[in-house]
């Protein structure tokens, strides 16, 4: 459960060893780089005041005990918890250490998490058409490993974006873009939703810098950070996903209590049209497990201000464990397009 931030532009809305770490001096084969990424990558899973899901993204160890992600990922949520790749063990978020608003970075403390940290390499010197890997849980889908390149350094004001065509969707912020010595030159940020395969990278050298300002760990409801008024994604970006909202779901029932049809609204609360909404639903029982999940696009227009009801299916099955009842489903957005 990503939360993404533009309509064009998708952030990718689901740990600090010493600062530079240990490095290895040689390239390394893929099949390396994963097996050492995957044992330092997590997930984050950040929740609301009532324990409700908010966001889904990815992060990285840095030192014991502390991660590093995008702060999109964990804007807004009263707490969280990290999970490695591949483990069962879920790491509570003790709160916030360092924050940079400008360039999107965070760096969290955790509960306790002894695994091996990812070196940090020196973005400076990377060049357009080297071979990069990115790693995180895009969509969820947790541990994923794609290759690319470098395919341009881009300059936003007096900062820096890597583009690269190492595939990343929303879950994949916070996640680690590493070189092929196994050093991290970037911190997946975000994509664009139309085109293929421009996806961006904050370069490491300015998470290098946010770990020197670390210091005592504020709680997620209190580390409220005001938000840069100039961002380094500012030109890459439009509206907030936040514009647009998802309301409550309602099971249909068309002569048989066993279909899993459902519905909502898609309201529209900007000024501008809106087109191509890119939803979330989770669906608990009754304990308040998560069950399933449901990925929803409304293709349709969206005028401002104005609503629209949309229907979706998931098996029977998921109505009958949520006892039919409406407040079992969150409705998340994660995309969306302005339109003129």
């Amino acid at each position: 459960m990503t939360r993404t931030r533009t309509g064009s532009l998708w952030f990718l809305c689901w740990v600090p060893l010493l600062l530079f770490g240990p490095s290895s001096a040689h390239a390394q084969t893929a099949q390396e780089i994963a097996r050492k990424a995957f044992a330092s990558t997590v997930l984050l899973v950040m929740e609301d005041s009532n324990g409700q899901p908010l966001s889904l993204g990815s992060g990285f160890l840095v030192r014991d005990g502390a991660i590093a992600s995008n702060l999109h990922v964990v804007e807004g949520a009263a707490r969280g918890y990290a999970k490695l790749v591949g483990e069962k063990t879920k790491y509570d978020i003790e709160g916030i250490t360092a924050v940079d608003p400008e360039r999107d970075l965070v760096i969290l403390k955790i509960s306790a998490a002894r695994s091996q940290s990812l070196p940090l390499g020196n973005s400076d010197d990377v060049q357009v058409g080297e071979p990069v890997y990115a790693v995180g849980n895009p969509q969820g889908l947790e541990g994923t490993f794609s290759q690319g390149i470098v395919s341009s350094i881009r300059e936003v004001g007096s900062d820096k974006l890597l583009q690269i065509t190492a595939p990343i969707s929303p879950g994949s912020s916070g996640g680690p873009v590493l070189n092929a010595k196994g050093e991290v030159i970037g911190v997946s940020v975000a994509t664009f939703a139309v085109g293929q395969n421009l996806n961006f990278a904050i370069p490491s050298n300015y998470l290098k810098t946010l770990q020197g300002k670390a210091g005592a760990p504020k709680l997620l409801a209190q580390a409220k950070p005001n938000k840069a008024q100039r961002s380094i994604l500012t030109d890459l970006g439009g509206r907030s996903a936040e514009g647009v909202v998802g309301g409550q779901l309602t099971w249909n029932f068309p002569g048989n209590r066993l279909t899993g049809q459902y519905s909502f609204s898609l309201r529209n609360q900007l000024r501008e049209s809106v087109k191509n909404v890119y939803c979330l639903i989770v669906f608990r029982d009754v304990q308040g497990n998560p069950i399933d999940v449901d990925l929803f696009r409304f293709n349709g227009l969206i005028p401002a201000g104005l609503a629209k009801r949309v229907t979706s299916y998931v098996d029977g099955s998921v109505a009958v464990l949520t006892k039919w009842r409406a407040s079992a489903a969150q409705v998340r957005i994660l995309d969306f397009e302005i339109t003129n």
